[in-house]
């Protein structure tokens, strides 16, 4: 490792680079990453361009624990990474993680997903959240009242205390149901197997990076992290060994630009709505009491 060029992370910053990430992280120096989201291969055999996702599950693991290493040894102080990831393989990453970083959170998304197939398929993703100390960044976060899609009616009853409903939403719990796959063509990128919601990650860095953070990237794929940080006012940078998919990562990076509302606040928005925005942000405005 010391005879290993290090590149200062700010001038890998605004591009996805096509690169193995193990190699691109041996390149950061340590400490000098805010945030990481890890988005990898789940090994289930699916069609990449440039990838076989088949490798024998210990080859697999000892990969795994290669990039989570590199991931550590980068992350700063008072940062935080999130691994997305299927709940069988991040029952077998736990210890890893375990083993180098402070653990907070599993987050169980769903993505209300329809499997088919026998009883107990999986219908959540984990997203796993650790951070070198407990001391790291943490923001809470709130996201829009879920309401009726036809009326427009607020779902949760109050039960006569309307008055202790939250202008915005409720804070974010561990179990997060509000965030859709994207299934729309319009919305997917031609050829990519496994792409991910900007504003799902938007949330992510909502709750753990201050403006002008590092993002970091390893499995950039179709660029939806490279996207949510930009959107939300941080730096990005992203790795993938597929040189179509980075290509296509930077092209939709250039094209996307901050995301704020009328008071300058960051905030992640969906189909006209608030999506997700930090507790600290949210006024008694008219505006946010229409998300």
């Amino acid at each position: 490792m010391s005879q290993k060029k290090l590149s200062a992370p700010g001038s890998l910053c605004g591009k996805v680079h096509n690169q193995d990430c193990i190699a691109l992280m041996e390149s950061i120096p340590e400490r000098s990453i805010n945030m990481i989201f890890a988005d990898p291969p789940f090994n289930l055999n699916k069609k990449y361009n440039s990838y076989k996702d088949n490798l024998a599950f210990d080859d697999y693991m000892r990969w795994t624990e290669r990039w989570l290493r590199e991931c550590a040894r980068v992350l700063t102080d008072d940062g935080s990474l999130f691994l997305y990831n299927i709940p069988k393989l991040l029952a077998h990453t736990t210890p890893i993680l375990n083993s180098l970083l402070e653990f907070r959170h599993w987050i169980a998304w769903n993505s209300n997903g329809k499997p088919l197939g026998k009883t107990l398929q999986p219908a959540h993703y984990g997203i796993l959240f650790y951070t070198r100390t407990n001391k790291s960044k943490f923001f809470d976060v709130r996201a829009g009242h879920p309401r009726c899609p036809k009326c427009n009616a607020f779902l949760k009853d109050y039960g006569g205390k309307e008055h202790l409903r939250h202008p915005v939403g409720p804070q974010v719990s561990d179990v997060w149901n509000d965030i859709h796959r994207s299934r729309h063509n319009n919305r997917r990128i031609a050829g990519h197997p496994c792409q991910l919601p900007v504003h799902l990650l938007e949330r992510l860095i909502l709750m753990s990076t201050d403006v002008d953070d590092i993002v970091l990237d390893p499995f950039c794929g179709g660029g939806s992290a490279a996207i949510a940080a930009k959107q939300m006012g941080r730096r990005y940078i992203g790795a993938d060994i597929d040189p179509e998919y980075a290509s296509i990562a930077n092209e939709r990076f250039s094209q996307s630009s901050e995301v704020k509302d009328m008071h300058g606040s960051y905030v992640s928005v969906h189909l006209g709505k608030i999506a997700s925005i930090r507790d600290e942000d949210c006024g008694e405005d008219s505006l946010r009491k229409s998300a």
